[in-house]
């Protein structure tokens, strides 16, 4: 069938004006399986949550519930932005074939990892993503400084 990205970055998109519209930084994700199934979606939540892990794609993760891993394989993980350490890490560790984010632009996340472990890597350069991270990063630079550890 193949996958939709469109439809998987609209959906990322939808969650990022979530986190965005609740106080939140935005981001947002979903991970989508070979059939265009929507497994999980999610947005970051750290702020909301006081949660010091639950950036996009673990938000996503942790809404898709237990996999097994040859279905983690098979999908995609769609996030508005390049996906940081924290969230390579947990792609990797699923073994997620595929992530497909809508900018680096405003961040710069472990792209070299995800290509040197076999991920497919696509950055579609949504400018829908880059407006909004660039809006909340000139807006609250102090909550996205903690949210990347700097």
């Amino acid at each position: 069938m193949g996958f939709d990205d469109e439809l998987g970055m609209q959906i990322a998109y939808e969650e990022a004006m979530k986190g965005y519209e609740e106080g939140g930084i935005p981001i947002g994700s979903c991970l989508v399986d070979e059939n265009n199934k929507v497994l999980g979606r999610g947005h970051n939540l750290r702020i909301q949550k006081g949660s010091a892990v639950f950036h996009g794609e673990t938000s996503a993760l942790e809404n898709a519930g237990r996999l097994p891993g040859s279905v983690y394989k098979k999908c995609t993980l769609y996030s508005t932005l390049s996906p940081c350490h924290m969230c390579t890490g947990a792609a990797l560790l699923y073994g997620v074939g595929r992530v497909v984010f809508g900018e680096n632009d405003n961040f710069l996340g472990a792209e070299d990892l995800l290509k040197e472990k076999g991920v497919e890597l696509i950055n579609v350069q949504d400018q829908r993503c880059k407006d909004i991270m660039a809006k909340f990063i000139k807006e609250r630079p102090t909550d996205w400084y903690e949210d990347i550890g700097v």
